[in-house]
């Protein structure tokens, strides 16, 4: 059995960029060296998410979303500062869907109530009620304040602290999870160095069925093999792994080696509680290629994923878009997704009606960072209870096409995106067609 080491850099894959196998097997990993650094992860589901990359979020503009189904929104106060405020007006309970932005000032469309940090009690910790339906309501007014959660931006990122209760002012809420945890440079990482394409999408599916997906390599292969520009990654690779799992109180890491070739890596997978997993090979301070998902936890059978692809080649922004780069990748990703889309379906279906028993569901050798995130899953599951009063058993579909506008249940990105490759390649050809007819 021969096998040939895997050059990440060079495909144009989305997922692990692979270099071609020999034909005729399967992908297996039969052999396990386990476990350095075993302890138990010490974070839970509460913690920091990474809710939309920062350009997601304009200014004067109102970012709709959940969290375990609790509607939340994100906008930038009249300082430019993120915030994220339950979406519920404190007077009446109604939401600010319709409602207006203006210069930090929220103005809920049910009764005019008016919101902003420069409130009566000029605290910028508090979002505070100024006026509302008239003047004659100041009292009142000043003594309503909207319910927040933590938020910060790092990495171009705009992340929110969900915690097991919302406060009106920011100084209550203590952060049980710093957000280094998450940060690309305290993962080894600079940002700076690479380039990046992004997609964001949605699935309307278990979250922690995606994260599943994520973490098995070995599907990637059998699902995605005629996506994959390079045709020989398909069911008929035959390659050999090691396995190594490193767990440690922040993180669960599987990395993979050449059964036949010990010291050759083929890849790792880090998984950074309670929404993150970065994909890459060998030592970060040297990697070439990064992919980091970040995974929200919408609702019930609900979520979003943050695809993000760094890379330290083909960063000249002219070649990039002469060749139509981004756009060619970003195809690649929608297409990936929905493939995957079936599957964490019928998985969900499967799992809801309760025909996925632990009697009836046996893991392989190559499942272990699967069955290591499960326990972890189950255990914060219970200790946490993300859900609070929620009943999960209920589709709640009120904000389904406020919150889910993503491929690939809506697919109206991946529409542009293929229309602006069908445009700009015209306008490649046309250009020069178009001078040679001047000059002749």
């Amino acid at each position: 059995m021969e096998n040939k080491q895997i050059n990440f850099f060079k495909s144009k894959d989305i997922n692990t960029v692979l270099k071609p196998f020999k034909k005729g097997s399967v992908v297996k990993i039969d052999s396990f060296d386990i476990r350095e650094n075993q302890q138990d992860l010490n974070i839970g589901l509460f913690g920091w998410y990474a809710i939309c990359p920062s350009k997601e979020l304009k200014i004067n503009t109102l970012h709709y979303f959940s969290l375990y189904d609790e509607p939340l929104v994100l906008y930038r106060d009249e300082y430019k500062n993120v915030r994220c405020i339950k979406n519920i007006c404190p007077h009446r309970g109604a939401s600010f869907f319709g409602g207006t932005l203006s210069n930090g000032v929220i103005t809920c469309p049910y009764h005019g109530a008016k919101f902003s940090s420069k409130g009566n009690c000029q605290n910028l910790d508090r979002i505070t009620c100024s006026h509302i339906v008239d003047n004659k309501y100041d009292n009142y007014a000043k003594k309503i304040h909207l319910s927040q959660y933590k938020t910060l931006e790092k990495d171009e990122y705009i992340f929110v602290h969900f915690s097991k209760k919302s406060e009106t002012d920011l100084n209550n809420i203590s952060e049980d999870l710093p957000i280094s945890n998450y940060q690309l440079s305290d993962n080894g990482f600079s940002h700076e160095d690479y380039v990046s394409e992004e997609v964001l999408v949605d699935f309307k599916c278990d979250w922690s069925r995606i994260i599943e997906n994520h973490l098995d390599i070995l599907h990637l292969f059998w699902v995605h093999g005629d996506t994959i520009p390079d045709k020989d990654v398909n069911k008929n690779v035959l390659v050999s792994f090691n396995q190594k799992i490193n767990i440690t109180p922040k993180y669960i890491e599987s990395i993979y080696f050449y059964k036949n070739a010990p010291s050759k890596e083929f890849i790792r997978i880090k998984y950074i509680p309670p929404g993150r997993i970065l994909i890459y090979k060998g030592n970060p301070s040297a990697c070439r290629y990064l992919q980091v998902l970040d995974h929200i936890p919408l609702g019930n059978n609900k979520a979003r994923v943050i695809v993000r692809h760094y890379r330290k080649f083909l960063k000249n922004k002219f070649l990039n878009n002469l060749i139509l780069f981004k756009e060619t990748q970003r195809k690649i990703f929608y297409k990936i997704f929905d493939e995957d889309y079936m599957i964490l379906k019928t998985q969900t279906y499967n799992h809801k009606l309760g025909f996925i028993k632990k009697d009836e569901i046996k893991l392989l050798g190559e499942d272990r960072i699967i069955n290591y995130f499960w326990k972890w899953y189950k255990k914060s599951e219970d200790k946490d209870s993300p859900w609070k009063n929620i009943n999960k058993t209920e589709n709640h579909t009120v904000y389904d096409n406020v919150i889910l506008k993503y491929p690939p249940e809506i697919k109206n990105l991946e529409v542009i995106n293929n229309i602006d490759i069908i445009r700009k390649t015209l306008v490649r050809f046309a250009a020069p067609l178009l001078i040679f007819m001047l000059i002749i």
